[in-house]
């Protein structure tokens, strides 16, 4: 049984000692392989969620690290995210094969993310997209995790960048349709 299960918001640390914490205490429970993951979970969609139920396969429990505004800012522009980070970090709360959800914020000056969270917590599993991280940032998460899984993206031709791009072009299809016809 989740030990979260009554009440999805207890899922949120934001604090990595309190995380580190509540890791330990579910590996005194018994959840002996815990597995992270990161990601920016924008518009949640069906891959998302595929995801992590993978991930969470790979062991006990799941803890998942959400991209900060500021770090998808740096990653994939201003017009990033469409769902502030407390609303997504909410969202996620309710997402079964997840136990803890943390907010990932340590990125330097370049956007290079720091590995804070990995350097806090001793993961056994570290659960990756194929296309999300370089070879060279794999090899740095290896330093810090048991065990790193790459898997593909678990739905087709979904993606979040997707989604916005091809309804912002629809619907700009269809204004350019309405001004030609006028």
């Amino acid at each position: 049984m989740d030990v979260f299960a009554k009440n999805p918001a207890k899922k949120f640390v934001s604090d990595y000692d309190v995380l580190r914490e509540k890791v330990e205490a579910l590996r005194r429970l018994g959840y002996e392989r815990i597995v992270v993951t990161i990601g920016s979970w924008d518009l949640l969609h069906i891959g998302h969620v595929r995801f992590l139920t993978k991930a969470r396969s790979f062991g006990d429990a799941l803890v998942v690290g959400v991209d900060s505004d500021r770090g998808i800012k740096a990653y994939k522009g201003p017009l990033r995210p469409v769902v502030p980070e407390q609303e997504r970090c909410e969202m996620l709360c309710y997402q079964t094969p997840i136990q803890l959800i943390t907010i990932v914020d340590d990125i330097d000056e370049k956007g290079a993310w720091q590995y804070g969270l990995l350097k806090t917590i001793p993961f056994d599993v570290f659960v990756a997209v194929e296309d999300s991280y370089p070879k060279k940032q794999l090899e740095e998460i290896q330093k810090y995790v048991k065990k790193l899984k790459v898997l593909p993206r678990q739905a087709a031709n979904t993606s979040t960048t997707d989604f916005i791009q091809n309804t912002v072009k629809r619907h700009l299809d269809e204004i350019y349709k309405r001004v030609l016809n006028n």
